[in-house]
């Protein structure tokens, strides 16, 4: 049985450090990584939604598009809670296409009444890869007025359980070039 709280995939960063934007890059038998990402959460998620500054994917999905001119996953936070009508949402990043359905679901299976269930590995926050509720929403807007825009920041302010998991793989972020072919290697095999 899928799960009724949407999924929104972030794939709006610059990817500076990769050289291109890694949303696009092919991954896979999937023409694009954000493709796989959204067809892997097809399978545990009733409803995924991709967030994102602009509609630059080549595939039918439901976009969120940022509504504030800055790029960073908290302008994705707000935007989402802005426009879904939803208390909950679980949010992954584009460039971990590792996560497990495991890890997904534990997060899920966290009690509410928190404003965030995070993932932490090996003492990594991953504060793309979790549980987000509405009740952040005025904190999320108080930092992106500060002009602050780092998760982990709005995380410590807010009523946060943070998950321990120890899979070293499941939390491979693709930032470089060399993390890509790596990946690449890793989804081949």
């Amino acid at each position: 049985m899928k799960h009724k709280m949407p999924a929104v995939i972030f794939a709006g960063g610059k990817s500076s450090r990769m050289g291109e934007d890694k949303a696009l890059l092919p991954f896979g038998s999937f023409p694009t990584l954000v493709q796989y990402q959204y067809e892997r959460l097809s399978k545990i998620f009733e409803k995924i939604y991709l967030s994102t500054k602009s509609a630059k994917f080549n595939f039918e999905a439901p976009l969120i598009q940022d509504l504030y001119s800055e790029s960073s996953p908290l302008v994705g936070l707000v935007s989402v809670f802005e426009t879904l009508d939803t208390d909950e949402i679980f949010i992954l990043s584009v460039d971990v296409p590792f996560i497990e359905e495991n890890i997904i679901k534990s997060i899920l299976k966290e009690p509410s009444g928190y404003d965030a269930v995070i993932a932490k590995n090996k003492g990594q926050l991953q504060p793309l890869c979790g549980r987000y509720s509405r009740s952040i929403l005025p904190l999320a807007k108080a930092e992106l007025e500060r002009g602050n825009h780092k998760l982990g920041i709005l995380l410590q302010q807010a009523n946060t359980s943070y998950m321990a998991f120890e899979e070293k793989k499941a939390f491979m972020n693709l930032n470089h070039p060399h993390e890509y072919r790596e990946a690449l290697k890793i989804i081949s095999s």
